[in-house]
């Protein structure tokens, strides 16, 4: 996500990122897909091979094989990469990071990175992604946020300490091996639970490394906020907006 905050170092984006090691199967489970429009914005039409960076359970990855792409999907946790296996048999799953892939020169027409540049030191990275690229090719950015622009999702976000605030003028950062970087934003509902909303705040960075007693206090508050002022029946389905943010840059 984009963060509003300031920039994390390389020892905390270390610490953050860590949460994410295990926890595979629930974040499958739990975590939202990305829309099929946003893909094809990204995705050059003459593409025939992606790196999808920061993979994780195959989120993003399913997208790109259903548009016909070999897909190699990179990523540092053996756990999510076992998920990623498991829904998306047509990927190549390599363990690896988007700052040292290990992969040839010049393999890729495109790379992609969704819910996971912010994890990423971005001009070691861009360095190495380049690296890895054909002439020409493409850079591809995706987050998925909250729409807090709708007043209930807002304090939900902060209940959940989701950190999602969207910034219109904001472009990510991407190393002097890029050029054009230009954004797209789609909206879109997920159609999630009460519970599934619960689970899904198990699974954010804040939630992961937080103690127990903030852990059941966040619960609490969430509970109250869906069941008791909103009125919610428990797992009712809800209709949860989203944005989806995209940027995509040449290889200079």
């Amino acid at each position: 996500m984009v963060r509003g905050g300031p920039k994390l170092d390389h020892g905390r984006r270390q610490e953050l990122g860590q949460s994410f090691q295990d926890g595979g199967k629930h974040y499958q489970r739990v975590r939202p897909g990305y829309p099929a429009e946003s893909a094809r914005w990204l995705v050059p039409e003459n593409a025939r091979d992606d790196l999808d960076g920061g993979a994780g359970t195959g989120k993003f990855t399913a997208l790109l094989l259903d548009m016909g792409l070999q897909v190699t999907a990179l990523d540092p946790s053996a756990d999510m990469l076992a998920q990623l296996a498991a829904h998306c048999p047509a990927a190549t799953a390599v363990a690896g990071t988007a700052e040292a892939t290990g992969l040839p020169a010049a393999r890729f027409d495109v790379v992609t990175v969704a819910q996971a540049w912010h994890w990423c030191d971005p001009l070691v990275a861009s360095t190495e992604l380049a690296r890895v690229l054909r002439p020409q090719g493409t850079l591809g950015l995706v987050w998925n946020q909250l729409d807090t622009s709708v007043p209930w999702v807002h304090r939900l976000s902060r209940i959940m300490h989701a950190g999602d605030v969207y910034r219109p003028g904001h472009k990510p950062v991407v190393g002097p091996e890029f050029q054009r970087l230009e954004g797209h934003v789609t909206h879109w509902h997920d159609t999630v639970t009460t519970i599934d909303l619960m689970e899904l705040t198990k699974s954010r960075s804040y939630y992961l490394r937080a103690g127990e007693a903030t852990r059941a206090k966040v619960l609490a508050n969430l509970d109250w906020y869906l069941h008791e002022h909103l009125g919610h029946d428990a797992g009712q389905e809800l209709e949860l907006p989203y944005l989806t943010l995209a940027w995509r840059a040449v290889k200079a």
